[in-house]
């Protein structure tokens, strides 16, 4: 729900040329690009749109704040959607508007007849991973190296674009009760199957300094249940120690691609209380 501080936002799905320019205006505020071959534009949500895709906008009064982005795909035979970008402004986030987004999407994609949803996000941006575990419900089994390659968003400041799927079964009953928890913004639903007690962490990050370091990792554990620790604040990381910032990356690309790789799924992430950091909880006992 939205913030006190902020009146209630209407979302609706956009259809004309001059909403489409509003979108456009959002991804170079929220983005920050410099080479328009990284936006998306008018022709392809006009031809998109036409063939299953969706794209929702939500709106302070007259003035677009956020919006979601999706199109029509297909995976091993059977309908999916592929959710390409969800923003909002800077002002508007911590409203929930960003979940509520979603959940308009996942309405209207059910009412397609359509099981499953799909988007990439950055496993290390702590937020999102909270918002699509345990507010969303989702799973991951893929992790994809430099997926978009070089960017020119000011967000990725030239770290590689390496990127979770993130797999929601939009009927499944890990989402309707991640849906069902409460709504503030520390709240959300620890999946039935996730077993915390048992985990064998598999990175060891170090204290000290503004951001948590990237301490030794370990390849080849055999446990059922596995951690992998992040940084917060890693936005920020980017441009405040680039080269942190890279070691993380490489440290998390070794971990992930090599258990995914193995047969595990992300199943659940932990934000600490203090967000300087979260935790990932993997699993090769279940197929969630």
């Amino acid at each position: 729900m939205a913030d006190p501080h902020h009146p209630a936002l209407a979302i609706r799905a956009l259809h004309h040329f001059d909403e489409f320019r509003q979108v456009m205006a959002l991804e170079s505020a929220i983005w920050g690009y410099t080479d328009p071959e990284d936006a998306v534009g008018i022709p392809m949500f006009v031809i998109t749109l036409k063939r299953g895709g969706l794209l929702l906008g939500a709106f302070d009064g007259d003035r677009m704040v956020a919006f979601v982005y999706s199109i029509a795909g297909i995976k091993r035979g059977r309908a999916t959607q592929w959710s390409h970008m969800l923003g909002v402004l800077p002002d508007y986030r911590g409203t929930g508007i960003g979940r509520e987004l979603k959940l308009e999407q996942r309405r209207a994609s059910m009412a397609m007849g359509l099981d499953l949803m799909e988007w990439t996000y950055d496993p290390l941006q702590t937020v999102n991973a909270h918002l699509n575990f345990r507010r969303l419900g989702v799973v991951v089994e893929e992790y994809v190296e430099n997926v978009y390659g070089d960017s020119s968003s000011l967000l990725h400041q030239g770290n590689p674009t390496d990127r979770f799927i993130a797999q929601w079964w939009m009927r499944s009953s890990r989402v309707e009760c991640a849906i069902a928890a409460r709504t503030d913004a520390a709240a959300g639903a620890v999946p039935a199957d996730a077993n915390w007690g048992e985990a064998l962490p598999v990175n060891a990050p170090s204290r000290g300094g503004r951001w948590i370091g990237c301490g030794e990792i370990t390849l080849g554990a055999d446990a059922p249940w596995l951690t992998v620790t992040i940084p917060g604040g890693f936005t920020e990381m980017l441009s405040g120690d680039a080269g942190l910032a890279g070691a993380w990356r490489l440290a998390t690309r070794q971990l992930f691609a090599h258990y995914l790789g193995r047969g595990y799924t992300v199943v659940d992430f932990e934000l600490h209380a203090n967000r300087q950091h979260g935790r990932y909880l993997l699993t090769n006992t279940t197929r969630p």
